[in-house]
């Protein structure tokens, strides 16, 4: 199961310090591929290389694999200031995404709505039909 959030976090964390693939794994010792797979979520780093992961960014491990980052600068790297986080599940891949308050309190109102406000909700949102 692929963390959702660490996914997108590679990829946001590589693109902000201006690595390439190749760049990044040869840092971590390991193939472009292997790496790739890991932004990819065909597989997960093991803690080792989660570590050196946190050591290159200069971030905490909770900050790599649980809190989504914006971009400051060219250079900068940032936590969204929105904390803390919920883990949650996806049903159909089984990946962890993390979600904010504001994020659960709007699935919840969503779940709970009339078919009709369901169908405005994904109107408003440009999302297709179910």
């Amino acid at each position: 199961m692929a963390n959702v959030q660490l996914v997108d976090n590679l990829r946001r964390l590589r693109d902000e310090h201006n690595y390439t693939q190749l760049q990044l794994s040869k840092k971590l010792n390991i193939s472009r591929q292997a790496y790739s797979n890991y932004e990819t979520g065909k597989r997960i780093p093991d803690i080792e290389t989660l570590l050196r992961l946190t050591d290159i960014y200069g971030i905490s491990l909770e900050d790599l694999i649980a809190r989504p980052f914006t971009r400051m600068s060219n250079t900068a790297v940032s936590r969204e200031d929105r904390v803390p986080y919920t883990p949650g599940l996806v049903i159909k891949s089984g990946d962890t995404i993390y979600l904010t308050d504001e994020e659960l309190l709007l699935l919840r109102y969503y779940r709970s709505a009339s078919s009709d406000d369901r169908r405005l909700a994904r109107k408003v949102l440009n999302l297709p039909d179910e």
